[in-house]
């Protein structure tokens, strides 16, 4: 009987360990911008005209694909893996209104006038905005600001 449990024991312990080792396999690959999908192209050439890539890269994890841009301006754009943007950030510039949902450009002219948006990112929930004074706003996805950091 005992035999039998321990069998069952390392069994498992196999099995974890495994899955485990399986869920942390990350695989990175350099990329031109033409092997980027072809809706990161489209966003890059629609919002960043004539600045060229400087870098692109994809990272594989398990079931996840994100690609990473670097522009030589110093930009840095994320996108994931069916290739719609995720993350922004501008190191020298402000990041493009059109990427920022109306509302957020509206409650960030009137609470922080004169001050820019240098980086925005979005995920199923929320959006969150650093500005170039050093908050750190979040808004839900209709726009309300539900959190901040100074």
């Amino acid at each position: 009987m005992k035999t039998k449990t321990m069998k069952k024991i390392l069994f498992m312990a196999s099995a974890a360990l495994l899955l485990s080792g399986l869920g942390s396999c990350e695989r990175r690959k350099a990329l031109t911008e033409a092997e980027l999908p072809e809706v990161s192209r489209q966003f890059i050439t629609e919002h960043f005209p004539g600045t060229e890539v400087s870098f692109a890269k994809v990272e594989t994890e398990f079931l996840d694909k994100e690609y990473k841009v670097v522009l030589v301006t110093g930009t840095k754009l994320e996108f994931g893996r069916k290739g719609a943007w995720e993350k922004v950030e501008c190191k020298y510039d402000a990041v493009p209104d059109a990427i920022v949902p109306e509302p957020i450009r509206d409650y960030v002219a009137r609470q922080f006038a004169g001050h820019r948006i240098t980086g925005i990112e979005r995920d199923r929930r929320d959006y969150e905005v650093e500005l170039d004074n050093g908050f750190e706003l979040k808004f839900d996805l209709d726009g309300r600001l539900i959190d901040f950091d100074d």
